[in-house]
């Protein structure tokens, strides 16, 4: 199914952080002094330029995103609660998301978090070992990460956690106990994430240099085969690529992105896509903190690129997120978002080879990746819209 093109979801961009882990390519940056007040203001100010330009819009969700948003004051997250409601209709039942670190600094604001509007939580835990969260750079350790999922559960409705597998050296033995552990401690929703090598990360240098190497192609689909299974027998089914929930607790955020609805994003290097006079356009913001700064000081929005997105272009970008989902792509509703029938899009001889391999399952209304084509979806894709 395809998100309603009358919704929309908000993203918060914080792009400061207390280290950067070496496996991360997101836009986060590590600064010693922070004028919270002044973001406070500019986020303030960009969430009003986007208003501007998603009137009649009812709002779905909101999620603070990062870079470390729990590093956020609180006061500055009800800030921007507040003003989005304020703003745009709303569900009565708005999904509002904040990341968080599991170090007992940030945990101790948990509780003003929920004060704030916050509903739901998702903590960067990434493992249960200490020498992996060494390995990955992490802040804390594993008896801070146990802590702070126990209190997060007391704390919000919801709240999800990530655990990282196919590290260097990980066996399937390893992993199910690990997985195991978190399965016994999830409620309703967890994230699973295999380590991949992004460029520009400290890990991508390391590998190019043969210092780092992950697990053979074959030992990282046999871990996310067991993932699959035990995520399941947990009743945590996968919905998506690296998302395992319980039916009715997805991440609706999430979902809406995938789904090819329409999001907003303020901060530095947010990016949107918002639908308006029955259009799309792609907004992307400044990166870097003091120019984004600086620039909505200065006009009211950091803007550094706007630009028209046809509906067969958005179409094309719809194609390669909904078939993450484990449900597939609606062909009807992919219609509504694209102007035209979704054979109109994929090579017909790739589209009944990949059919025949198992790798994609067809339907008279929905085109989805089986379970082995999930560990290709690169590759399906590359074939599909070649």
């Amino acid at each position: 199914m395809i998100a309603k093109q009358n919704t929309l979801s908000l993203y918060v961009h914080w792009p400061f952080c207390e280290s950067k882990c070496p496996y991360c390519d997101f836009n986060s940056h590590v600064r010693e002094n922070i004028d919270a007040n002044r973001y406070e203001t500019a986020l303030l100010s960009e969430l009003d330029f986007f208003a501007g330009k998603t009137e009649g819009k009812t709002l779905s969700s909101i999620f603070f995103g990062g870079g470390t948003p729990s590093l956020m004051p609180p006061r500055t997250t009800a800030a921007v609660i507040n003003k989005a409601k304020a703003t745009w209709d709303h569900d009565a039942d708005l999904e509002i998301t904040l990341e968080a670190n599991p170090g007992s600094s940030e945990a101790k604001k948990f509780r003003e978090f929920r004060k704030a509007g916050v509903n739901r939580l998702s903590l960067g835990v990434q493992s249960f070992r200490d020498e992996a969260l060494k390995f990955l750079g992490r802040v804390h350790n594993s008896g801070e990460a146990l802590g702070a999922i126990e209190l997060a559960r007391g704390t919000f409705p919801r709240f999800s956690f990530d655990l990282m597998y196919a590290l260097p050296g990980q066996t399937l033995a390893q992993w199910e106990e690990e997985l195991g552990q978190g399965l016994d401690l999830a409620e309703g929703h967890v994230s699973l994430y295999q380590l991949t090598l992004e460029k520009d990360t400290a890990f991508y240098r390391q590998h190019k240099r043969g210092l780092l190497h992950l697990p053979p192609e074959g030992i990282a689909a046999d871990l996310y085969t067991l993932t699959n299974k035990m995520c399941a027998k947990a009743s945590l089914p996968a919905y998506e690529t690296s998302n395992y929930a319980t039916p009715g607790f997805e991440s609706r955020h999430n979902l809406n992105y995938w789904q090819g609805g329409a999001y907003a994003g303020i901060g530095p290097g947010a990016h949107s896509r918002i639908f308006s006079n029955r259009s799309w356009q792609a907004i992307a913001t400044q990166k870097k903190p003091e120019d984004w700064l600086a620039a909505v000081e200065e006009g009211g929005n950091a803007v550094r690129e706007a630009v028209p997105v046809s509906r067969p272009e958005r179409g094309e970008e719809v194609i390669m997120t909904a078939l993450r989902l484990s449900g597939g792509l609606s062909k009807t509703a992919f219609k509504g978002i694209s102007g035209k029938p979704l054979n109109d899009f994929i090579n017909p001889g790739a589209l009944e080879f990949l059919i025949a391999e198992k790798l994609l399952v067809e339907t008279q209304s929905h085109l989805a990746a089986t379970p082995k084509g999930a560990l290709l979806l690169d590759s399906i894709l590359g074939e599909l819209l070649g």
